[in-house]
């Protein structure tokens, strides 16, 4: 067991700072996003089906941002693109807590929405180049510390909404603008080769977009299968909650799940690192794995839902997914595709973004109609078939054999 000291000895100091950076910008996305419906039925007096529309609004407005993010990377540079969409959600941040009106809200959640994905992609790719020797590795440890971050921001967010709904939204936009500082001053004492992957890759290609997208086999199966996995994990609240409150369960018997989900990442590190062991470190096969145990999970819930025990177990398996293809999807892109990776993710990251959208509606229906049976089974089905996708998506990127392990021939 590696000691806290020694594991901070491993990483050089910008990769710490950067750790605690994204840290300390996940706990702040926490203090809000959980209470983003509360806020909307309780200050702003809308039901809950509005509420539920701007979540959509915010998510369409996400799918485009992940599109427009990767597209822009080298249009704009890495430092114009992340540090202005951050200040600019850190400013429209600033402004919720100061307008009752519900179109100026619905405007700002969705300029945030399209903002904050913006970001994204631009930041995975940042994390792919500047550290490419080490990013399998750092992918994972930004995975684990920004949950870490979610945790804490969650765990405080209703304590401090119970003093001011206004705090929360200042404290995120404070996050913000600390995440969009730490790339500011980082960012000036790196070279552009090292932001934009120039090292990488040589030349850059100067394809448009659309030639890019005709690559298909370097990302579509793969967003598809996410898109799938993602569409599935949307029966934990359309289907798991409202099922465990239903028979009667406290609300703190469906937390304590979100609680399992936690320590599990945490605590379930040396069991990843053993089934990436035993897929032998490749990035397909551990999308398949993940897929495969989200169908397992899932499919479990399904057989023995009748126990609350076999939730707890479904969430066990699930997570071990969940930490299997959180880190590898952008690893396989940024290794894959080089400077073109920004582009690639998020073309992905949209596409998977679909998935998180469409999942709640679709679940949600379903389980009016018929109850948790058939949203674990569409969840269970759903996991299996991206299983299929991520197969496909292997078969066009299985490793060649090196000549060391062609087998000896005769003379």
């Amino acid at each position: 067991m590696i000691s806290p000291r020694n594991w901070f000895r491993r990483y050089p100091r910008d990769v710490l700072l950067f750790l605690a950076a994204s840290c300390i910008n996940a706990s702040g996305s926490a203090f809000m996003w959980p209470l983003t419906t509360l806020y909307v039925h309780t200050h702003l007096h809308r039901s809950m089906a509005e509420a539920g529309v701007v979540l959509m609004l915010q998510s369409l407005a996400g799918i485009v941002g992940q599109f427009a993010g990767g597209a822009l990377f080298h249009r704009l540079g890495p430092k114009p693109l992340i540090v202005g969409s951050l200040v600019l959600q850190g400013t429209l941040q600033v402004g919720i807590p100061f307008t009752d009106s519900w179109p100026v809200y619905i405007g700002l959640m969705v300029g945030m929405g399209f903002l904050f994905n913006v970001s994204s992609p631009a930041i995975q790719a940042f994390v792919g180049f500047r550290w490419k020797e080490r990013r399998r590795e750092l992918f994972n440890v930004v995975y684990v510390g920004n949950n870490l971050g979610m945790a804490i921001g969650t765990s405080l967010a209703g304590l401090i909404a119970s003093f001011s709904f206004a705090l929360t939204f200042l404290l995120n936009s404070a996050s913000t603008f600390v995440f969009a500082l730490f790339f500011f001053l980082f960012m000036r004492r790196v070279s552009h080769e090292e932001l934009a992957g120039g090292d990488d890759a040589g030349k850059r290609s100067g394809r448009q977009p659309l030639t890019l997208l005709l690559r298909y086999q370097v990302y579509l199966f793969m967003a598809l299968g996410s898109a799938f996995i993602f569409f599935s994990t949307a029966v934990w609240n359309t289907g798991v909650a409202p099922y465990l409150t239903g028979q009667g369960m406290p609300l703190s018997s469906y937390s304590w799940l979100w609680t399992i989900n936690g320590i599990v990442i945490f605590a379930g590190q040396p069991v990843v690192s053993w089934l990436k062991r035993i897929v032998k470190h490749s990035l397909p096969a551990q999308l398949v794995a993940s897929a495969a145990l989200y169908a397992a999970g899932f499919g479990f819930m399904l057989f023995f839902h009748d126990s609350y025990a076999a939730f707890v177990a479904g969430m066990i398996i699930t997570t071990f997914g969940e930490m299997l293809i959180a880190p590898a999807v952008p690893t396989f892109i940024t290794e894959k595709t080089g400077e073109d990776a920004p582009f690639y993710l998020g073309a992905s990251g949209s596409i998977t973004a679909v998935g998180r959208l469409l999942g709640p509606l679709v679940m949600g229906h379903l389980y009016d109609g018929g109850g948790v049976v058939p949203t674990l089974l569409l969840a269970a089905a759903m996991s299996a078939a991206a299983v299929l996708l991520c197969l496909v998506h292997a078969s066009f990127h299985r490793e060649k054999r090196t000549a060391a392990d062609q087998p000896a021939r005769s003379c």
